[in-house]
């Protein structure tokens, strides 16, 4: 169960470097150019780099603690933290009818709710 949860550790962490360091490096003007971040035009800069660092803090918390023994409670609590981040995904999306964003928000979800729950077992 370690491997497994590690894995998918890992496959989350990559992604939320990348969307977050993806929303932290780009305008937010560029970001409303792409038909996939539409809902930015309902939120400030700030606001969107500020899920951008809340993204990339995330991946590093998950990996990290657990690695360097150091605090390892952070892991379970970063996992959390992203599982929330989802949720509030999923309301964004849900209100403004971006169904086809749904779907992967619920499975990114799923996947943190399952590091969190096995870090916070372990």
């Amino acid at each position: 169960m370690n491997v497994v949860l590690w894995v998918v550790a890992g496959l989350l962490a990559a992604l939320y470097l990348a969307a977050g360091g993806m929303k932290l490096a780009t305008p937010r003007e560029k970001l409303l150019e792409n038909p996939n971040m539409g809902w930015t035009a309902d939120f400030s800069d700030a606001a969107v780099k500020g899920i951008g660092a809340v993204e990339i803090l995330g991946a590093i918390g998950l990996i990290l603690p657990w690695a360097l023994d150091i605090a390892p409670v952070l892991t379970p609590l970063a996992a959390t933290g992203l599982a929330v981040v989802q949720i509030g995904a999923i309301v964004v999306h849900a209100r403004r009818k971006e169904t086809k964003a749904l779907p992967m928000n619920v499975v990114l979800l799923v996947l943190a709710a399952f590091v969190a729950v096995g870090r916070f077992a372990g």
